[in-house]
């Protein structure tokens, strides 16, 4: 019987880094956790040495995602105009639909084992849901919510004037996650005017910094989200390259 009460993560960051390069990085340590994972589910629950976590933190180039549930229609540009764009584009292994990732986003991918934590996804959206709204809050931005709608928004007490500040999509395969959150901090939102934002064409896409205008230091707000996912998922920060 495998019993995993491991919460003892890895904090990445990656800094700005090629989508493709992260993706590759992210599915190596996927499925190492997932071996490992198989490899002690007949041991002794005395014996079984459970993987640690990871959270990557990365900014990228310019670049679409497509979910598995997505529409490629939602992509309103050509290769061409893609070119042009500077951007790339890929249909990837997540949930949900279209998404951009660029300079200026923090992204974070949590590869956990949920069977450290609980084994519900719904919960799991929550919990990353929670961390966003809580750090907005540490810069005087109100965020939450709207129902049938994962991410979290600004002004969601109207959902005609709603405004999302940040995107999930995630994959899980046998309580291992992967893929994660992409929050808009001082990103270039022009080039959300290239796609339906996660299939949603009535809705805004904005940023902290068009909220608040003026930049804000990312590291701030890494440093912010770090301690509000250790408290929110009780993790222990195994190392890190950067003292948070």
């Amino acid at each position: 019987m495998y019993k995993n009460t491991n919460k003892n993560i890895l904090i990445e960051d990656l800094g700005i880094v090629d989508y493709q390069q992260t993706w590759d990085y992210q599915t190596k340590l996927f499925n190492s956790i997932i071996e490992k994972k198989l490899a002690l589910r007949d041991l002794p629950e005395d014996d079984q040495i459970a993987p640690s976590g990871y959270l990557l933190l990365c900014e990228h180039p310019h670049v679409y995602t497509l979910g598995k549930s997505g529409k490629r229609e939602n992509l309103l540009i050509n290769e061409t105009e893609l070119k042009q764009a500077e951007a790339q584009y890929f249909e990837i292994n997540r949930g949900g639909d279209i998404t951009y990732h660029g300079p200026g986003q923090l992204v974070g991918y949590p590869i956990l084992d949920l069977d450290s934590y609980f084994t519900d996804i719904h919960k799991y959206l929550r919990y990353l849901e929670e961390a966003i709204i809580r750090t907005l809050a540490e810069f005087n931005l109100p965020a939450g919510r709207i129902d049938g709608l994962t991410g979290v928004w600004i002004g969601f007490e109207d959902i005609k004037k709603a405004r999302k500040i940040c995107a999930m999509g995630v994959k899980a395969s046998r309580w291992v996650t992967m893929h994660g959150f992409a929050l808009n901090v001082n990103p270039d939102l022009h080039y959300f005017k290239n796609i339906i934002p996660c299939g949603i064409d009535d809705k805004a896409v904005t940023s902290m910094a068009a909220e608040l205008n003026r930049s804000i230091p990312m590291e701030d707000v890494k440093r912010i989200l770090v301690k509000h996912l250790v408290d929110l998922f009780e993790i222990t920060i195994e190392t890190s390259i950067t003292t948070y």
